[in-house]
């Protein structure tokens, strides 16, 4: 699941970076909508704007409300005024569920930006495809979400359902080639037995070993641990190159800590849930050459990117816009541009719901992160990821590809 606030695409980038962690609940307010004689249409967002995953939720949060400013500025459809609300997940699935339930009550809700989390999407998929509402998330990563359990045998278990970002299939296997090219062959895994945590393990593990690799060790952890020496005394005995880890930033810091002062000196690498300026911050020097993947280029490497971050800048949020504000900016995007046709002649937001659906399903678009199409199963087809690592005490890109 995790590109900040610069006051330029580049020289203020690093500096941003401790900004993602503060609130951002008291941002300017979007446009409530109904001008004179235009029609209400109601643009949500669900992501955790509480607790420890607060600073990337809220980040989303900005990076939808500034994609709905800028349509209602620029007149996106005539005749039509978008009003923004945004519900807090908590991280967690029943919060979840009850914000999609909550924001489906409302007849004016024409789609929704989110969540952050695997699970929580998972939670919350039946019950925007029972109203007919567009459901795009910016960081869901877990392949089964569009291609069902069987992937395999992929069978789209949603239709309302779409993500901008690229999926733990291609973000694991990215991993492990990276690891496998660098001649690291013995890796230990730990993950924190939630739907994107483990599914991101399985898809590393699967390709890591069919190249040759070996894992020494497969342990989990439940996501509220905190004492994570019972697991690593078990990890420290298979004598591991490297630790990859399956979960978020809250429990990675911790215990990447606690294995360096266990005597476990070796990197700790995760994927875009550790991907956080936090992750630095609560892991302190035990960070130094740990590793993560994320979806997507730096923002600083893509020029599609520079009129984002300065006119995120300019809105007036107090944080940064966090690993996937670009993907959600792109998130509210496709879906404003899937409203350019469904309500270009509609008469009320529920009748043009199916037509919503479908021109969501046909945009495409160049993006802030990149080309934005979506394919049968409502997965970008862009397929951009990096590795970073942490040196003198920052996240920095180390590769990026188109990985195919």
């Amino acid at each position: 699941m995790k590109r900040h606030l610069a006051a330029g695409v580049s020289g203020l980038l690093l500096v941003s970076l401790a900004l993602t962690g503060c609130g951002q609940r008291n941002a300017p307010a979007a446009p409530s909508g109904g001008g004179e004689g235009k029609k209400v249409a109601t643009i949500g967002v669900i992501a955790p704007l509480s607790g420890g995953l607060s600073a990337m939720g809220n980040g989303i949060r900005n990076s939808v409300e500034l994609a709905v400013r800028q349509a209602n500025e620029t007149n996106a459809v005539p005749g039509w005024q978008f009003k923004f609300v945004a519900e807090d997940d908590q991280g967690s699935p029943d919060p979840g569920r009850n914000a999609a339930t909550k924001l489906v009550a409302d007849k004016t809700v024409v789609g929704v930006v989110g969540p952050l989390n695997s699970s929580v999407g998972q939670a919350m998929q039946p019950v925007f495809e029972s109203a007919g509402i567009p459901l795009i998330s910016p960081a869901n990563t877990n392949p089964s979400l569009t291609r069902g359990a069987d992937l395999a045998n992929p069978v789209r278990p949603y239709k309302t359902y779409f993500r901008t970002c690229t999926t733990d299939d291609v973000q694991g296997p990215f991993a492990a080639k990276y690891l496998l090219d660098e001649g690291i062959k013995e890796v230990a895994t730990i993950h924190d037995k939630k739907t994107y945590g483990q599914g991101l393990v399985a898809a590393f593990t699967e390709a890591f070993t069919k190249g040759g690799g070996t894992i020494v060790s497969a342990e989990t952890i439940n996501p509220d641990d905190k004492d994570f020496s019972a697991v690593i005394s078990k990890v420290k005995a298979t004598n591991p190159t490297l630790v990859y880890y399956g979960g978020e930033f809250p429990q990675a810091a911790p215990l990447s800590q606690q294995m360096k002062a266990a005597g476990l000196g070796v990197p700790l690498m995760g994927g875009d849930g550790i991907f956080d300026p936090n992750y630095i911050d609560l892991a302190g020097s035990a960070s130094a050459n740990d590793l993560a993947t994320t979806v997507g280029a730096p923002a600083e490497s893509l020029p599609s990117a520079a009129a984002f971050v300065t006119a995120y800048e300019a809105a007036g949020f107090s944080g940064g816009y966090g690993a996937y504000g670009i993907q959600a900016y792109d998130a509210g995007t496709a879906l404003i541009e899937g409203l350019k046709v469904s309500l270009k002649d509609a008469t009320d937001v529920e009748s043009a719901r199916a037509a919503t659906v479908k021109a969501v399903g046909a945009v495409d678009f160049a993006g802030a992160s990149g080309r934005v199409a979506f394919d049968e199963f409502g997965d970008n087809k862009t397929r951009t990821l990096t590795v970073f690592h942490v040196a003198d005490g920052v996240w920095k890109a180390v590769r990026t590809e188109d990985f195919k």
